[in-house]
């Protein structure tokens, strides 16, 4: 098992000490030979405030199909109560332009627009914590890939010297046959 110190300057070519945090903690994973992926997700969903989830909740909602036609529906409902009350009776809750429907509209939002940044705040945080993930994976399989490379040079030169062995003595024994040929006995 290598030193994470070991690994740094082999693989990377500097000393452990100038690394940033991410090569060191890639180099131990190295050393060690334990895996470096994991799930982001898991370990960023678990710190999670409840306003956070919220967030989230709102944000999927409101960016859905339900939400368009929904919405849609009410709007249709209350003009439509509205133009029925105004045939019926003369008069409505809300009178044209819905100056009410307008506030309901505003006040929908001034609050659905800072929940749904803050849940885009949330997923680009998220986002930035799987690339340097990604970072450190790829760093890994780079490093591996190096480490792979330096067995096959070892292991071929290995071979050569195996080989260039066995080329030598079947030299020597190529030259006792020619000698024993040459010599008249």
């Amino acid at each position: 098992m290598r030193k994470p110190e070991q690994v740094a300057s082999t693989l990377l070519g500097r000393p452990y000490e100038t690394l940033d945090e991410r090569a060191k903690k890639v180099a131990q994973h190295i050393a060690v030979g334990r895996a470096i992926s994991r799930d982001v997700t898991q370990d960023y969903d678990v710190e999670t405030s409840f306003g956070q989830r919220a967030a989230d909740k709102v944000a999927t909602f409101g960016g859905s199909w339900t939400f368009v036609g929904l919405f849609a529906a009410v709007m249709a409902a209350w003009v439509g109560v509205n133009a029925y009350l105004l045939m019926s009776r003369g008069r409505t809750f809300d009178p044209y332009p819905y100056i009410l429907l307008n506030l309901f509209l505003s006040m929908l939002a001034a609050i659905q627009a800072p929940v749904i940044l803050m849940s885009q705040n949330r997923h680009s945080e998220r986002d930035r914590l799987n690339a340097e993930h990604d970072y450190e994976v790829n760093l890994k399989a780079e490093m591996d890939i190096r480490l792979l490379h330096e067995k096959l040079d070892r292991l071929r030169e290995q071979q050569w010297e195996e080989l260039l062995a066995i080329e030598k003595e079947q030299l020597a024994i190529l030259s006792g046959l020619t000698q024993k040929e040459v010599s008249p006995s």
